[in-house]
């Protein structure tokens, strides 16, 4: 399946101009100029046409692979895909569920949502406003997770997605029927080889590991599309944390 790229050089609102190095030749950049407004709409303002890239290049067969600095830009692509009539599992690769509401958040981070949001529970506004239908719980595999705030714990505990703690299960056990739309967070690769994350959370998965699941991911031909939320440059400035990152994903694009 050819490989059609998209990146969002920004931490939800707050532009991050490091990440335009990334992009190749023919990359769709979205990079528009943000509204004065609140955290949401300014964010939304990039959903949008992330959503419609999605959607192109989806219902033309081939892959979005989109690259941003937040999870949360896994709600314009996913939308994107339900616009053009995919109705993937979600594989969530992360080191925190992202499954906060405001009912349930220490923080308030909106950065803590988005997979809550996904699937239809706490803030509507980021779905609403990409025409995002909450995707099936049952339809999502999040993996890793090893880093879960009180609440977000409880509130996993009583949904209906699949918590998969060992992403190495993944590299030989039993995989999701049909299409699989796969979101790596690279906070989920062990600190210890790739550190310079917004938020470390100690163990899990060498490089290694994970390389060994996306080749067994990839092998199935069966993933539609890739989104990836990147590490922290300001933490980076030897880019080592980026090569092991990006060595890493390398496999899941084959």
């Amino acid at each position: 399946m050819q490989n059609r790229y998209a990146l969002t050089p920004y931490f939800l609102d707050r532009r991050v101009p490091h990440f335009l190095t990334l992009a190749g030749a023919g990359w769709e950049i979205i990079d528009p100029e943000l509204p004065d407004g609140d955290q949401q709409e300014r964010v939304s303002c990039l959903h949008r046409p992330l959503a419609a890239f999605v959607e192109r290049v989806a219902a033309a067969g081939e892959r979005p692979v989109c690259f941003g600095g937040d999870c949360c830009s896994a709600i314009g692509v996913l939308a994107g895909l339900q616009r053009a009539g995919v109705a993937p599992t979600l594989i969530w690769f992360d080191a925190h569920g992202d499954f906060n509401t405001w009912e349930t958040t220490p923080s308030g981070f909106l950065g803590g949502m988005p997979l809550a949001m996904i699937v239809g529970r706490g803030e509507p506004r980021l779905g609403e406003a990409v025409g995002l239908a909450a995707h099936a719980e049952e339809a999502v595999v999040l993996t890793d997770a090893r880093d879960l705030d009180p609440g977000e714990r409880i509130a996993l505990a009583g949904s209906r997605m699949v918590h998969v703690a060992d992403v190495n299960a993944l590299a030989d056990g039993p995989l999701p029927d049909g299409p699989l739309y796969v979101h790596v967070d690279t906070d989920v690769i062990n600190p210890d080889e790739a550190p310079a994350q917004n938020y470390p959370a100690p163990g899990g998965p060498g490089a290694a590991e994970l390389g060994a699941v996306f080749r067994r991911l990839a092998a199935g031909g069966r993933v539609i599309a890739v989104s990836i939320c990147g590490w922290s440059p300001d933490r980076d400035p030897d880019r080592t944390t980026e090569k092991v990152c990006l060595e890493t994903l390398a496999p899941l694009l084959d």
